[in-house]
């Protein structure tokens, strides 16, 4: 008779990334909307009024809900696999020094953000364009780029879905950077002072909140330009708009939204990471 206990570590490595990160993605998503909202409207340039206000938060979740699954999957199955294998390349090579994982986590959630991006770029800009009030739902905004096919060619709708790839990827490798570091840096110090195999699901959550918090706080000004190059009625270049946004607003207006921003980013780290831990867990058959 086969052990029982041979069950709870069935499934793959690329199976629980692939199953823990839709999980996580798909709940902090929806579980948060209404603030991401907030802050996409407290960033547009149009104002927080004209943009909508208070009315309508959920405008758009159903771009987000589609596009979450997959982008956190994405990101999760690229970060575990390179992680592993730059850990697997440095004690093969005995090339270990104090800043080897450090940067190892950086490397693989850099790329892991690379490629969750080519499903968040599209969803972003449509649930964007919801919820600022440029259309009334994000299939009125999906249909209405697609309708542009007619004078822009497909190559042109293709180019308007992916609107912002360049400053979304200047956001979130800073973002990552800063936060995928951290996260695990205090993973393994709380590992090494309960002597356990590994972090419990509100651990793993409660330090993803510290370690977003500092990550969103400084990487706001991105995201404001990101969200003005979404929200243009035509598409600027990253520097010509930079230069636009200070000179009509000045500086202050790089922080807008910041508030929003840490609240939104650090109760979704820690939904987010939690999530992701207490799915990895149950699946490694960790408690």
């Amino acid at each position: 008779m086969s052990d029982p206990s041979s069950t709870t570590t069935t499934t793959t490595p690329f199976t629980r990334a692939l199953l823990a990160g839709a999980l996580a993605g798909t709940t902090v998503d929806f579980s948060l909307y209404p603030i991401d909202t907030l802050k996409t409207r407290l960033q547009s340039s149009t104002g927080f009024y004209p943009s909508g206000g208070f009315r309508g938060i959920y405008a758009g979740v159903g771009s987000a809900l589609v596009g979450s699954a997959p982008g956190a999957a994405l990101f999760f199955v690229t970060y575990e696999e390179i992680k592993s294998r730059l850990r697997v390349f440095r004690e093969r090579h005995e090339t270990a020094v104090a800043w080897s994982e450090p940067v190892e986590h950086m490397v693989a959630a850099s790329a892991g953000e690379v490629a969750a991006c080519a499903v968040r770029v599209p969803t972003e800009v449509i649930k964007q364009r919801a919820q600022a009030a440029q259309q009334p739902s994000s299939m009125a905004a999906l249909r209405f780029i697609l309708a542009q096919r007619v004078d822009i060619g497909a190559l042109g709708v293709w180019r308007e879905m992916y609107r912002g790839w360049g400053i979304t990827i200047m956001r979130e490798v800073p973002f990552t950077a800063v936060q995928f570091p951290l996260w695990e840096g205090m993973k393994s110090w709380r590992r090494r002072g309960t002597g356990r195999e590994e972090v419990s699901a509100v651990e793993s959550g409660l330090l993803g909140s510290l370690a977003g918090a500092v990550a969103a706080g400084l990487t706001t000004p991105l995201d404001v330009l990101k969200t003005r190059m979404m929200l243009a009625k035509e598409k600027q270049a990253a520097l010509p708009l930079f230069r636009q946004i200070w000179n009509e607003s000045g500086p202050q207006a790089f922080v807008a939204g910041i508030g929003p921003r840490i609240m939104w980013i650090s109760a979704g780290g820690a939904i987010f990471l939690g999530s992701y831990q207490w799915a990895y867990n149950t699946m490694t058959g960790v408690t």
